[in-house]
């Protein structure tokens, strides 16, 4: 038979022992619990209903967090605040539907082509993130950062990383062609675009029209055969006009200007 002192030993590390079978809320909210089970009378069995609500609650928050914090997407302003009415060209049509991540479902890509600073890389953005409320696991890097990520490898370790590439839900390959790459920078793309051919959507943005990749990346033979896997199964939708970027600096120029 137990002591009174081995009784209160075990009630007292009530919160480690359920930490230690896995919960994650109860434990640090114990008493708020067990006071408002107490209070409205649960049942053993609404207890535990309660409980399994609770947790699973908070398993799915923190799997949220840590599949926004892997997904490399970072700040970014949503599509509530984009000025439609600033490009001098835009389908709104076009990527108002790809919000609803249909593009996603059918395994399709979706290319964004315009001049910087028009909201190309904020679009990207927000897809990805709906992509992740939606139970995606994504993945938004540069162009330049998964070259990076790649060329120094050996081929097991290459191997492994394009299976992760590869398998990834929703993969955003932002800033392709802004700076000037050589040929292994676009083998290597081209084996990322390739391993999720006709299975997994890719998002692409760039500033240069497709006919000029063979600038951004000299001497490479695969441009060709990266495009026509890229495009194949892809809404393009180009975006022409001047930078938000440029109009927003001349107004707060402007606003420095102005007398006090």
């Amino acid at each position: 038979m137990s002591s009174p002192t081995s009784a209160m030993s075990l009630t007292n590390d009530l919160p480690a022992q359920l930490k230690q079978i896995g919960l994650k809320s109860i434990p640090a909210n114990l008493d708020d619990f067990l006071a408002r089970a107490a209070k409205a009378r649960w049942s053993p069995r609404m207890l535990l209903e309660q409980l399994a609500q609770q947790e699973t609650q908070e398993r799915s928050r923190r799997s949220l967090e840590r599949r926004l914090r892997m997904s490399g997407i970072k700040k970014f302003k949503f599509m509530a605040d984009f000025d439609w009415s600033w490009p001098k060209k835009i389908e709104r049509q076009v990527i108002e539907q790809a919000l609803t991540l249909d593009f996603l479902r059918e395994a399709r890509n979706f290319v964004l082509v315009g001049p910087n600073g028009l909201g190309k890389t904020m679009i990207a953005q927000n897809l990805c993130h709906l992509a992740v409320l939606a139970g995606y696991s994504v993945l938004f890097r540069t162009a330049a950062a998964i070259v990076e990520d790649l060329r120094h490898e050996m081929f097991e370790g290459r191997r492994r990383k394009l299976r992760g590439y590869g398998k990834v839900g929703l993969l955003c390959i932002d800033e392709v062609a802004y700076l000037s790459f050589d040929d292994k920078a676009a083998d290597i793309l081209y084996e990322v675009i390739n391993r999720r051919y006709e299975s997994k959507s890719v998002i692409v943005t760039t500033n240069r029209s497709f006919k000029e990749w063979n600038q951004v990346f000299p001497h490479a033979s695969c441009i060709a055969t990266m495009l026509d896997r890229l495009l194949h199964h892809a809404e393009v939708t180009v975006i022409e006009g001047e930078s938000y970027r440029v109009r927003e600096s001349q107004r707060e120029a402007a606003a420095r200007r102005r007398p006090k």
